[in-house]
């Protein structure tokens, strides 16, 4: 019960941040609120909390370990058995096997298998979440495709995307993650939660956009959907989706290393002028949110910091600090936390999701460059509010 009612006090004060920054709260619609609200807390429960969810959560995790395997004799093939003695192995058996598993997503998308899943699943979704077609198309393909490439399946419709669906497309993109990198986080984190925080963002990005952004469903007449994807020859797509996936594990690399570099040295600066590191003043920052979405009190404290990395960093910086103390939590604190790090709501994703779209369409790139810091505000809403209804179920 005490859990029940922690969730509901985290729903309202979520809820209250997102209607801040509404566009238009008399559109907004509490019917497909609440059907969101039913439909991700079953969810979270078969996830989370049933032994068929579990069961299944170990078969995909399990298809991932495989995956691994694949990508792994790749990687040895260039770099001797660097990988087996545990040299590098953020380069070597985190960020390598993203071309792996992008090279596979490229042939299933070739084939047409991942075009029709996300027209099913968009359609479906259409009806649930009350938005139109091609938002609910998107949210798809945005977790298949990634953060940045799904808008090149977008190209040929792009410059006809009125400002308020290209806001929702972008919220959506930083709202999630894509399933090139979902094995990656499998290797810093326990894959239950990474499965699970994948299907618990996506609803939350419709609960969260359906204050923030609302509106009824959109005339779809005037967006062909037809031109979502264009004629490759297979290995032309093969080597676009390989190259593609070692510039995304290129782009995390450079990140990784400008970032942790960086903290450490403003680290250093703050403890020898204050006494506390900026992680631990973040700490402070970002206990409240902590404790409000379930993290017990005893690890309220390092988690926010944590949180609060992954905002000004990014989710790798931030997995690669919960690994360093995560034996020294509990249970549902490091379970909360990690449904919290699974996806790509920070700073820097304002500058890959304009950079992107600005890439294929300038003036749309900057129409989303000036949503900025309201896309990084609504996908901090979204993984806060995800985390939350975990912690129904951890």
């Amino acid at each position: 019960m005490t859990s029940i009612l922690h969730f509901l006090l985290a729903l309202a004060v979520i809820f209250a941040l997102a209607l801040l920054v509404s566009h238009d709260r008399k559109q907004i619609r509490l019917r497909y609120i609440v059907q969101l609200i039913v439909v991700e807390a079953a969810l979270g429960w078969f996830f989370l909390h049933s032994a068929s969810g579990q069961g299944a959560v170990s078969a995909f995790s399990g298809f991932f370990e495989k995956l691994l395997t694949f990508a792994a004799q790749g990687t040895d093939f260039v770099f001797g058995n660097m990988s087996k003695q545990g040299l590098a192995f953020i380069f070597l058996g985190v960020l390598c096997p993203i071309i792996f598993i992008s090279a596979l997503i490229g042939i299933l998308q070739h084939w047409r298998i991942l075009p029709l899943l996300i027209r099913l699943v968009g359609t479906l979704l259409s009806k649930v979440n009350g938005m139109g077609k091609l938002e609910s198309f998107n949210a798809v393909s945005t977790l298949i495709l990634g953060q940045s490439e799904n808008f090149i399946a977008y190209k040929g419709i792009l410059g006809d995307i009125p400002p308020k669906r290209l806001y929702t497309m972008a919220a959506t993109a930083m709202s999630t993650v894509s399933l090139s990198i979902v094995g990656a986080y499998m290797t810093m984190i326990a894959p239950k939660y990474v499965v699970a925080a994948l299907l618990l963002n996506m609803f939350s990005t419709f609960i969260i956009l359906s204050i923030i952004n609302p509106g009824k469903a959109q005339d779809e007449q005037a967006i062909q959907l037809d031109k979502l994807h264009e004629e490759q020859s297979f290995f032309e797509m093969l080597g676009e989706y390989i190259l593609a996936g070692f510039k995304v594990a290129m782009i995390i690399l450079a990140m990784l290393i400008g970032f942790i570099a960086l903290i450490a040295a403003v680290n250093a600066l703050f403890s020898a002028l204050f006494g506390y590191s900026f992680q631990q003043v973040l700490g402070y920052v970002f206990y409240p949110f902590a404790w409000l979405i379930g993290i017990p009190a005893v690890d309220a404290l390092q988690a926010a910091s944590i949180m609060a990395t992954k905002l000004v960093a990014n989710e790798f910086v931030a997995m690669i600090e919960l690994q360093k103390v995560a034996a020294g939590m509990t249970p549902r604190g490091l379970g909360i936390l990690s449904v919290f790090l699974v996806s790509f709501a920070n700073v820097a994703s304002i500058g890959i999701v304009a950079g992107a779209i600005k890439g294929l369409n300038e003036q749309q790139g900057n129409v989303v460059s000036r949503f900025g810091w309201k896309l990084v505000y609504g996908s901090t809403l979204v993984s806060l509010l995800s985390a939350a209804f975990a912690g129904l179920f951890i």
